[in-house]
């Protein structure tokens, strides 16, 4: 019996999405629930878990293909198949399916965001195939192989292969290599597979590196592909998350009358408060930083200041006051910028906006962000400082009313109490919609945000 998986609507209304990389291959035996693909859509990298335990009939798209939702991804037979020359125990692994099923899991997966169910230790059996080696134009090797292929070699073992593990910027180097993570061995004591490992296991296999990477460590990786030597232009297809931001911020830009306003603040006490906490053992590794005071300036602000944590619906002719804030953190990653936002960020204490800020920014980092998190703003902040830019005009998230986008703290002098001294000194960048905010209103929020970051102490006084 032949049974056909179609791509699932993600829960995020997107009509498609890209096929990162195929844990299984054809004929392989599944398990149900059991990861058998990555696939990225214009906000997230989503795990799909099979819906059937039997063997793997056909994969209908490859890594790289972008699919629609409803389209055939896979199918399976679930009557039996041939897996490397012999019968597959469907009905084991049905049972299988079943056992775990009945020690809690649903019959039926979970499949919008993460609904894969744990995987087992065990891994089913895969086939062993060939890699084909051909030459370019250029006389340059490039290597093909189909996800999870095995290098026919005495020094390879043809055991399986756990799944690869890796960050979202090496796998699209990976891919524009033309090289299976599969066939790549992390160097690292983590099992992450890194771009190094990436392009000397192209070099040994006789393919061309394509550049280098920066990192900012203080942003949220940031990867920049160099084009190849000779080359011109790069092309590179809208999709994924650039496709998603630009549709957003274009609706954004012509749909709110934006206004931005500026305020240079000494943020001097706030720097030397965040300097006592890094000093105090029981705080330290909380981290909080510049980016989390601000974040708490803001939820108590809005408290005090609702046209700012609102929403304009049109389509109903009302505005929508919030009366919680999830607050929207601006992440610039290698798939480009998502707004994950922090629920009811209002009821966190300092460290834990701290927390919770990094968490974000690691999530976002490996491109696991669940789509949840994107969806339900009422607020956002974005950091331009960390790449030493003082201030900008940042454009609304979409269905928000207003944005703050923190610039760089610089030494520089500054009047204090009379006389000219060196401060750390920064400028605060409000855009509002300003339907929904008066300039009063968005002048006033700025001013108590700036504020507590010139003097900590304020927030003591505010509720």
């Amino acid at each position: 019996m032949i049974e056909e998986f179609r791509l699932p609507d993600l829960g995020e209304g997107l009509p498609e999405a890209e096929l990162v990389q195929w844990m299984v291959a054809e004929g392989d035996t599944v398990k149900l629930n059991q990861t058998i693909a990555e696939v990225e859509t214009a906000k997230a990298i989503v795990e799909l878990p099979s819906p059937h335990a039997g063997v793997v009939k056909a994969l209908h798209a490859a890594a790289g293909d972008v699919v629609e939702v409803g389209a055939v991804l896979i199918s399976f037979d679930l009557g039996g198949g041939d897996a490397g020359g012999a019968k597959v125990p469907v009905a084991e692994a049905r049972a299988e399916g079943a056992a775990e099923a009945d020690a809690g899991e649903k019959a039926q997966p979970n499949l919008v965001g993460y609904g894969a169910a744990p995987r087992s230790s065990a891994r089913p059996q895969r086939r062993a195939r060939s890699v084909a080696v051909r030459a370019a134009a250029s006389d340059t090797a490039v290597l093909e192989a189909a996800p999870h292929d095995v290098i026919h070699t005495p020094e390879v073992s043809e055991a399986p292969r756990e799944r690869p593990r890796s960050t979202p910027p090496v796998r699209a180097l990976a891919k524009q290599l033309g090289i299976d993570l599969a066939l790549v061995e992390a160097s690292g004591v983590s099992g992450v597979i890194s771009r190094t490992d990436v392009e000397e296991f192209a070099a040994r296999a006789g393919a061309t590196a394509v550049g280098s990477q920066t990192v900012a460590e203080e942003s949220l990786d940031i990867a920049e592909l160099t084009p190849r030597s000779g080359e011109r232009t790069t092309r590179t297809p809208i999709r994924g998350v650039r496709k998603h931001t630009a549709a957003a911020m274009v609706r954004s830009a012509f749909t709110a009358p934006h206004v931005t306003t500026f305020l240079t603040v000494d943020v001097t006490a706030t720097s030397e408060l965040i300097t006592s906490f890094k000093a105090d053992r029981s705080l330290a590794e909380h981290r909080i930083g510049i980016m989390a005071v601000a974040a708490k300036a803001v939820c108590l602000a809005l408290g005090r200041h609702p046209e700012l944590n609102s929403a304009w619906d049109d389509a109903a002719g009302e505005i929508v006051q919030h009366h919680y804030v999830n607050l929207g953190i601006a992440a610039a990653t290698g798939r480009g910028l998502v707004v994950p936002n922090i629920r009811d960020a209002q009821d966190l204490t300092l460290a834990e906006l701290a927390d919770a800020i990094r968490t974000l920014a690691e999530t976002a980092r490996g491109g696991k962000t669940p789509p949840v998190d994107m969806m339900g703003g009422t607020f956002s902040i974005t950091n331009v400082g960390v790449f030493g830019v003082d201030a900008g005009t940042p454009i609304i998230n979409p269905g928000e009313a207003a944005i703050l986008a923190l610039g760089a703290v610089r030494r520089q002098p500054w009047e204090y109490r009379g006389e000219v001294a060196l401060r750390d000194v920064m400028t605060l960048a409000l855009s509002f919609d300003h339907r929904l905010v008066d300039g009063e209103q968005g002048s006033k929020f700025l001013v108590e945000v700036a504020g507590v970051l010139r003097e900590p102490g304020r927030a003591m006084l505010l509720r």
